[in-house]
């Protein structure tokens, strides 16, 4: 049934966007206040881990989002240590946590659960499911609304947990805080022309350390939406790269909001169409080979960074660390 199969498309494309929006903004946050953060990944990927071990310990799901949101506001603790208090080079310094996250997310997984870096899988009760119970299913809504208003506005739209209108709601937030708001001006200011905002008598390390501890906690919500509503388990390297893309659905959109979503939900949309297309029959190709399938999202973003990476305007003093003048 078409109908079926739009609304299906539209609930998994909302569900893969939404890890990758949270930590797009993570990045554009930093970002805008003049911090490179490479590190997404690794936060996402650590914040993960956290989740799924604090809830499957505890059986929590409070516990789960508290862990996984300390995790990653710690890395960009880290992160904001080197960089910002001892101005050290951004680049490395996300890069160092990426790996750092790779490897101690699969030590601390054998020494604690002894499953091959895997956590124990989180009982139902404990993760995250949607707010409207059944409509996860298309059928169910179908009954409850008929057939197109409920496949697509039913399953496609209100089948979804809290992170995920959270994850959208978030985009008019932060534009609004950025756009709007005292704290948000002087954090674009910052990332722009510091030594102004210096002037001004307000702390360019102060907003830099805020802006951290905001990416924190996006990330963290990222990552425990990957194993408290997307998985039912940890597994090693499970983020596959989400991070990068996020970073690059953040540049594609010129480090604004607006364009960000634009560029994440299209993101999520070929992930969410290589899942659908996997042993898929083309005539006259046949069978489109699952690996092709797989690599199109991350094939998208090399085409999009390579066409538009030139006419993306970085915040001026990205990646610079600010020295005080005496």
């Amino acid at each position: 049934m078409d109908e079926i199969l739009i609304g299906s498309m539209l609930a998994s494309t909302l569900r893969v966007t939404t890890p990758l929006l949270l930590c797009a903004l993570a990045g554009l946050i930093s970002e805008r206040s003049g911090v490179i953060d490479i590190g997404l990944e690794g936060k996402m990927l650590f914040a993960a881990f956290a989740a799924a071990a604090a809830a499957s310990a505890s059986h929590s799901t409070g516990m789960g989002l508290a862990a996984a949101i300390a995790v990653a506001c710690a890395m960009s603790l880290i992160h904001g240590f080197a960089c910002v208090t001892h101005r050290g080079d951004q680049v490395v310094s996300g890069v160092a946590l990426n790996m750092v996250a790779a490897g101690l997310t699969v030590v601390l997984g054998i020494a604690w659960f002894a499953q091959g870096g895997q956590t124990p899988p989180i009982t139902a009760d404990v993760r995250l499911t949607g707010l409207i119970p059944g409509w996860s299913e298309p059928e169910a809504a179908v009954a409850a609304l008929g057939p197109w208003l409920g496949a697509i506005v039913g399953h496609g739209l209100l089948s979804h947990n809290l992170l995920v209108y959270l994850a959208f709601f978030l985009v008019a937030g932060v534009w609004f805080f950025l756009e709007r708001t005292k704290p948000g001006l002087r954090l674009r200011a910052v990332g722009e022309n510091p030594a102004m905002v210096d002037a001004a008598g307000v702390s360019v390390p102060r907003l830099r350390y805020a802006a951290l501890m905001l990416n924190g906690l996006l990330c963290g919500l990222a990552g425990a939406y990957l194993t408290l509503a997307q998985n039912a388990s940890f597994s090693p390297n499970m983020t596959a790269g989400r991070g990068y893309i996020a970073l690059a659905a953040m540049i594609f959109g010129k480090w604004k909001p607006l364009p960000t979503l634009a560029a994440c939900l299209l993101f999520g949309f070929l992930d969410a169409l290589a899942i659908r297309m996997q042993g898929a029959v083309i005539p006259g190709v046949g069978e489109v080979p699952v690996q092709l399938i797989q690599a199109l999202p991350y094939l998208l973003t090399v085409i999009l960074l390579a066409g538009f990476i030139g006419q993306a305007l970085a915040p001026k003093a990205l990646g610079r660390p600010y020295l005080k003048e005496r």
